[in-house]
């Protein structure tokens, strides 16, 4: 799989939700779930920075490819449990999803946890 492409592609959407949420869900949620809703848009957006990036660090021998795939799909997961949670809560209100939330955010540890040991190991 092509990560930074994908990673582009996320900001891309990162940058889609948070113009939606800034203007389409003005007026519609209460203060409380706009703020879940912008911590979803920021999260999915920093993530996906290291998905863009990650890659760059294996073709540049810092990292070995089976390393940038770890951290890569870690970050992906992250991005689509964590954020993809938060934003699901913040529109539909359904609350039980912020049990899921940590999840993701363990990923998102792992993630850079997994990229800090390949970097001082290689």
């Amino acid at each position: 799989m092509n990560w930074s492409a994908a990673g582009a592609a996320l900001l891309a959407l990162a940058v889609m939700l948070g113009a939606f949420g800034a203007h389409g869900l003005k007026g519609k949620l209460d203060a409380y779930s706009i703020g879940i809703y912008e911590k979803a848009v920021f999260y999915h957006f920093i993530h996906a920075l290291g998905l863009l990036v990650v890659p760059v660090l294996a073709r540049l021998d810092a990292i070995k490819p089976g390393q940038a795939l770890l951290v890569c799909a870690l970050l992906a997961a992250g991005i689509l449990i964590f954020s993809g949670s938060l934003y699901l809560l913040a529109i539909l209100g359904m609350r039980w999803l912020g049990a899921i939330t940590p999840l993701g955010g363990l990923s998102f540890i792992a993630a850079w946890i997994a990229l800090a040991w390949a970097l001082a190991r290689h």
